[in-house]
């Protein structure tokens, strides 16, 4: 346990951010977590990462540092798109967990990359090394991953920032009122059903925007590139649901799909951001999966 004194200079700062400061090796995810476990105190009391301190304040803090992992690596066919000393980008398959989970212990990832890289960023703990940001199971597409925590850090930050860009492209049903536009709603977790979010009013939740734009329109169908502004879990599918335009093969925000899917039609398929190293601006895109690229072509024709 380490105690810090809060001087007048820290005053008004929000716990996490004084933390991240003093602290530069930890993200705000990884103080969050300590928070909420229990593991960090204000004059001897629990508050929240928000909270603004008061010159004088004492700050109690337990790291508690990852542990290592033991899940047996296993040999999982990863497409690399991209690769150097710090990092990967990874096209992920629909289909693939992105990292352990209780109840899914195998068959991720995170498995596949421990059977490829003995270095791997842990800031995040043991289940998600070199994950620096997720992609549901069943959407597929680019990922960075990290291979050291100076490159997870950095790429975390650029996320947090909005200068890491995520671009994604969906199949929904009908199509927006407008063909270009702001969804700002924000998101909280679902009283009725823990696996779901929902949007909720502005003092709730957390802020969630996205940013949309009508590529092509079909009978009933709409071809949509979404880009993150902020990433919340489930943020495009739920904002899209909550517009009535659920994405096609969404099992938890929609309706049954007429076409045999395994899962929804939404990929990651543009990232650009700064090489941590480097400092070199790289951009990588990829085209539609299969799976998706078949539904688009039928939709095409019967236009």
């Amino acid at each position: 346990m380490e105690k810090l004194k809060v001087e007048s200079k820290d005053k008004d700062k929000r716990l996490d951010i004084f933390l991240q400061e003093k602290y530069n090796e930890l993200t705000r995810s990884f103080i969050s977590n300590l928070n909420k476990e229990g593991h960090i105190k204000v004059n001897n009391k629990i508050v929240k990462n928000g909270y603004k301190l008061n010159d004088g304040d004492t700050i109690e803090i337990e790291i508690i540092k990852a542990k290592k992992y033991s899940a047996s690596p296993e040999n999982i066919s990863l497409d690399i798109v991209y690769e150097d000393d710090d990092l990967l980008v990874i096209n992920k398959p629909q289909g693939l967990c992105v990292h352990p989970a209780k109840g899914n212990e195998k068959h991720t990832l995170v498995n596949a990359l421990l059977y490829r890289y003995n270095s791997l960023s842990d800031i995040n703990g043991e289940f998600r090394l070199g994950i620096v940001h997720r992609l549901d199971k069943d959407t597929s597409g680019l990922m960075l991953v990290a291979k050291n925590n100076k490159a997870h850090l950095d790429l975390a930050k650029q996320i947090q920032t909005k200068t890491c860009k995520r671009k994604y492209l969906a199949l929904v049903v009908g199509s927006f009122k407008e063909d270009e536009g702001e969804i700002n709603r924000n998101l909280v977790r679902s009283k009725k059903n823990r696996l779901k979010y929902e949007v909720c009013g502005i003092n709730e939740g957390k802020t969630a925007i996205s940013h949309y734009k009508t590529l092509e329109k079909y009978k009933g169908y709409s071809l949509v590139e979404f880009e993150l502004k902020t990433g919340r879990t489930h943020q495009i599918r739920v904002h899209s649901s909550s517009m009535g335009h659920w994405i096609v093969g969404d099992k938890l925000y929609g309706q049954k799909s007429p076409f045999d899917l395994e899962g929804q039609l939404l990929t990651s398929y543009s990232i650009e951001f700064t090489q941590p190293t480097t400092k070199e601006r790289l951009k990588f895109e990829i085209g539609l999966p299969a799976y998706f690229e078949k539904v688009v072509e039928t939709l095409r024709k019967d236009n």
